[in-house]
């Protein structure tokens, strides 16, 4: 038996609240399958608005959605509303520009 490689996924905020209306869990083991994943691959995957989306933290450290997901990662996507002076300390408003769709 061979075991995919997995990332633990968590939600928050509105986004926690939109898979709890679509009745899916908010705690999520993802197979990373064999090629690199990003976490905006794991976002569409799970069908989240990206629009939505204003970083994701990985192992508690703040990416934009391009980063690289690796087996074992700990990813958490946040959304928009973070308040103001944490969303610059946390490196959200960073993250979040580099995340927006083009």
């Amino acid at each position: 038996m061979v075991i995919q490689p997995t990332a633990t996924v968590r939600l928050f905020g509105v986004l926690h609240a939109l898979m709890t209306e679509r009745g899916r869990p908010t705690t999520i083991d993802v197979s990373l399958g064999d090629g690199d994943l990003t976490a905006r691959d794991i976002a569409i995957a799970l069908d989240l608005p990206l629009e939505l989306i204003e970083g994701v933290f990985v192992n508690h450290t703040v990416f934009d959605l391009g980063h690289v997901i690796c087996p074992g990662d700990r990813v958490a996507f946040v959304p928009h509303g973070t308040p103001g002076p944490h969303r610059i300390a946390l490196g959200l408003y960073a993250a979040g520009r580099a995340s927006c769709p083009k």
